[in-house]
C-alpha cells in the first residue's frame, strides 16, 4: 500500500479548521485554523499548507442535519470543495461531519479541560475528527 497523505477541512463561515492524516495508521493531526470572511479563506495561506503537505487527497466535512437532510451550509461546503479541486487538482472528497465539533469539544476537554477550547484548536480537531471518519469509511478500520 502506498502511504497517502490526505487534508481534511472543516469548513465554517469564519475559521476553516486544518488536519492532515495518512491511510497507513488512519489516524490524523491538527495543523491550524484558517480564518475566513464569509467563508472564503486566504486562498495563498491554503496554497502553503497544501505545497507543505503534498496532500493526494483533499476531504471536506459536509455538515447535515442529524437526520441527514441538508442545511444552509451544506451547499457552501460542497462549493468551498469545488474551489479546492479547481485551484489546486486534487481529488476532493466530501465527508459526513455530523457530531464531529461535539466530539472535537470532547477530546480536548479530557487532553485538558476547558483551558484546550480555543475556538481555532475546535475547528482543527474537528478536522482530525473528519479526516479520521474518512478512514473509517474507506477502509473500515
Amino acid at each position: 500500500m502506498t502511504t497517502e497523505t490526505v487534508l481534511g477541512f472543516d469548513f465554517g463561515t469564519k475559521s476553516i479548521g486544518i488536519a492532515v492524516g495518512q491511510n497507513i495508521t488512519y489516524q490524523a493531526s491538527p495543523v491550524q485554523a484558517v480564518k475566513a470572511n464569509d467563508g472564503i479563506p486566504n486562498w495563498n495561506t491554503i496554497e502553503e499548507i497544501i505545497k507543505k503537505w503534498n496532500p493526494t487527497l483533499l476531504v471536506v466535512g459536509l455538515p447535515l442535519n442529524m437526520d441527514g437532510t441538508e442545511q444552509p451550509l451544506t451547499q457552501r461546503a460542497r462549493k468551498f470543495a469545488n474551489r479546492l479541486n479547481g485551484r489546486f487538482g486534487i481529488k476532493t472528497e466530501l465527508q459526513d461531519e455530523r457530531l464531529t465539533t461535539t466530539d472535537a469539544k470532547a477530546r480536548l476537554y479530557e487532553l485538558g479541560g476547558y483551558k484546550k477550547l480555543a475556538k481555532n484548536q475546535i475547528d482543527a480537531v474537528s478536522a482530525v475528527l473528519i479526516v479520521e471518519s474518512y478512514f473509517e469509511n474507506q477502509f473500515g478500520e
